[in-house]
């Protein structure tokens, strides 16, 4: 079973393609991605790992580490890497967990935990359930869980979209209302009564509903 929000995201060592982690540690007061993958040279992931590596500047900026993984050795990520500079035209510029031994996947209820044996005996179709996207805070928290079938490859935009609004609710109290982007309009917190509002925004709000109360986005 997938890890629910709120929890602490399990620490763990592995191997990767830029030396050994200790998760928690390498994640540091940064926020981190961290993304999964079935296979090492399958078709929809070549194209995710290609497209995550033009967008790092936009996560960098945010403040964003990016980890990948597979259950394949780290040997092969380093020869799927070269597939994807020659096809996307950018080559993985993060790290990419070898998660051999299934040990991280387990963790972050990808794969059940009877799952034992050599990972590259195992196809694509045995692993698809690793194909999960977990943001998670600088306090280690998972933020948020996104799990995609085999056959759909993630929309990072869309991922950047949710990480500006983790990051802004999680410094102002408010959420985001749909299909919210950078500079919309946002909701003032159910949590915040109408006489704290008041003193947070002397300005007022607009309110179509009492429990709508919408406010230019906090800088």
């Amino acid at each position: 079973m997938t890890l629910p929000i709120g929890t602490t995201a399990p620490d763990f060592e592995a191997e990767t393609t830029e030396g050994k982690i200790k998760f928690h540690d390498w994640i540091g007061n940064s926020w981190a991605l961290l993304f999964s993958h079935p296979k090492d040279f399958t078709p929809v992931c070549t194209t995710e790992l290609g497209a995550l590596a033009k967008l790092k500047p936009e996560f960098d900026k945010r403040g964003v580490k990016l980890m990948g993984l597979s259950v394949d050795p780290v040997d092969r990520h380093s020869k799927w890497s070269e597939d994807i500079k020659e096809t996307q035209g950018a080559a993985p510029n993060y790290p990419m967990i070898g998660d051999t031994d299934f040990n991280v996947s387990k963790l972050y209820g990808m794969l059940p935990a009877a799952i034992s044996g050599d990972p590259l005996s195992r196809t694509a179709a045995d692993n698809q359930t690793v194909r999960n996207v977990f943001i998670i805070g600088p306090d280690k928290k998972i933020k948020l869980v996104l799990v995609y079938p085999m056959t759909t490859g993630r929309n990072f935009q869309e991922i950047l979209r949710v990480i500006d609004s983790l990051q802004l609710t999680a410094k102002h109290r408010v959420a985001t209302p749909a299909d919210w982007s950078q500079g919309d309009d946002v909701i003032i917190a159910g949590s915040v009564s109408n006489d704290e509002a008041k003193t947070i925004y002397p300005q007022g709000w607009k309110e179509p509903k009492p429990y709508i109360r919408i406010v230019p986005q906090p800088k």
